[in-house]
């Protein structure tokens, strides 16, 4: 029964979180759950969590993100303890919940990238089209800066980092033309160099892949994600449900190979002529295919257009041979 589908779980949010009606299904969201958001951002999941169920339903928000966590403490302030919010990395969600008895868990929510508000502010260095500092960190206490990618890395290692967080096919020409411009300063500055590098776009803006190739490599988010989602998959009670909103080709790719593998009792190669790896299904899939926005969410909220939702259950535990 989902018993979410009988509330307005939009009532009152500021900002709309993505696919919000697809997300609390494929939770699976009912009264009495633990739930527990891993990227809590502003807060608009769990909220509308929190307004589709009752009292007996509780969520753990995390973030590295303290001006994030700050606003979605204020929006989550009305539902009172229901709502605990910490400083923290999803790649450490197991010692995180665990630490604070949070567990078992009906449910964990990933909604990876940017929010507005990292996006919206200048000073944090994530837009090529609002000038700022060259930061791009998640967390203000990090050490490593975009700038310190952008002005001390080889070109090589530049090239590399753009080819492959970026999937930019031009990465040699803009990395040499960033290393020939050095020092760069600011994200616009470093909008144009890359800009007329690479020459003129006939959709993405030039600077795209390349401002999220060093965000990706400053915060590590890929391999974050992936010790996440292996946490997550241990973490989740029988029949609890994993759930991931990503938005774009590599976040996509690496959810949609881990679920699939954590879905197979056998990963060895094909030619293996013979099951060797022990490896046992941990989940099922939700959702065979990635599910999309409705046209009209992505009429009423452009930045949800590449948003895919990939879901899993947990299976209980299957005893090896």
């Amino acid at each position: 029964m989902k018993e979410h589908q009988n509330w307005d779980v939009t009532a009152g949010i500021r900002h709309t979180p993505v696919m919000v009606a697809e997300v609390l299904d494929s939770l699976n969201v009912a009264r009495g759950g633990r739930y527990l958001d891993c990227t809590v951002g502003e807060g608009g999941h769990a909220e509308a969590l929190l307004t589709a169920t009752d009292a007996s339903t509780t969520v753990l928000g995390l973030d590295l993100d303290e001006q994030a966590l700050a606003t979605a403490s204020k929006r989550l302030g009305k539902f009172g303890d229901r709502a605990t919010l910490i400083k923290g990395s999803f790649a450490d969600l197991e010692e995180l919940a665990g630490s604070r008895g949070f567990e078992p868990l009906q449910g964990v929510l990933f909604d990876l990238g940017l929010s507005s508000l990292q996006l919206e502010s200048p000073e944090r260095g994530f837009s090529f089209s609002r000038e700022g500092p060259l930061d791009m960190r998640f967390d203000a206490g990090q050490r490593l800066l975009a700038a310190d990618v952008v002005n001390r890395w080889s070109q090589a290692d530049l090239e590399e980092l753009i080819r492959t967080n970026g999937q930019e096919w031009r990465a040699r020409s803009i990395a040499r033309a960033i290393v020939r411009s050095r020092p760069v300063e600011t994200t616009t500055e470093l909008a144009t160099i890359v800009a007329r590098a690479s020459g003129p776009r006939k959709r993405l803006d030039p600077a795209t892949k390349t401002f999220q190739a060093l965000r990706m490599t400053v915060n590590t988010e890929m391999e974050n994600i992936r010790t996440g989602l292996e946490q997550a998959v241990r973490a989740v009670a029988p029949e609890g449900r994993v759930v991931v909103v990503s938005y774009h080709s590599l976040e996509h790719a690496l959810v949609k190979s881990y679920f699939r593998q954590e879905a197979t009792d056998c990963v060895c190669p094909p030619q293996t002529p013979q099951c060797i790896c022990d490896h046992k299904a941990s989940v099922r899939l939700v959702n065979r295919r990635a599910q999309k926005p409705t046209r009209e969410e992505i009429d009423t909220n452009p930045r949800s257009r590449s948003a895919q939702l990939r879901a899993v259950e947990r299976l209980a535990m299957v005893a090896r041979e």
